[in-house]
């Protein structure tokens, strides 16, 4: 069961073949992101906001503020990668920052202003990018390999769904 309340969608894996139709979805749910997320959260109260997704995960406040970081983290190793040659990204520990003052603000419109900006941006750069540009990569030190834009495109496309659903089912759970 805690596996279910963790992946409510199951784990990211990446398909061996992409097809455009797949990047141009995956560009679509990074696109869409920022609203669904938006809608979600109107009208919830604080407790609401406060309340966990699971025994010991982040409330829903903590899940909007950890998306703003983790995007605003990917878009820059988007652009690391398409003007440096394999860069090494730096790693940061997302749980640390999910314990920071700024993660537990009670207004989620820094946040959500923040997404909606972000993705605006990074969907006028993923629809700029050509399949030559889709393979350039970065070094994840944390994994010890080179990930290729377009696996991290698949990651941050599901990363959104992923969250959300944690979001979604929470709601569905408590009658919300």
């Amino acid at each position: 069961m805690l596996d279910k309340l963790r992946f409510p969608i199951g784990k990211f894996h990446m398909p061996e073949i992409v097809s455009r139709e797949l990047i141009d979805s995956y560009i679509a749910d990074i696109s869409v992101f920022p609203e669904l997320l938006k809608k979600e959260v109107a009208g919830l109260s604080d407790g609401q906001l406060d309340t966990t997704y699971r025994p010991e995960g982040w409330s829903i406040r903590q899940i909007v503020h950890h998306c703003a970081d983790s995007h605003m983290n990917s878009f820059i190793r988007f652009k690391l990668a398409l003007t440096e040659d394999s860069p090494t990204i730096k790693p940061y520990y997302e749980e640390r920052w999910a314990e920071l003052p700024d993660s537990n603000l009670k207004s989620l419109e820094p946040s959500l202003n923040i997404l909606g900006g972000l993705h605006e941006r990074w969907v006028v750069l993923l629809k700029s990018m050509d399949d030559d540009d889709l393979t350039k990569v970065f070094v994840h030190p944390e994994h010890g390999r080179r990930i290729p834009l377009l696996e991290n495109l698949g990651i941050y496309a599901f990363h959104g769904r992923h969250h959300l659903a944690h979001i979604t089912e929470l709601k569905k759970r408590k009658g919300w």
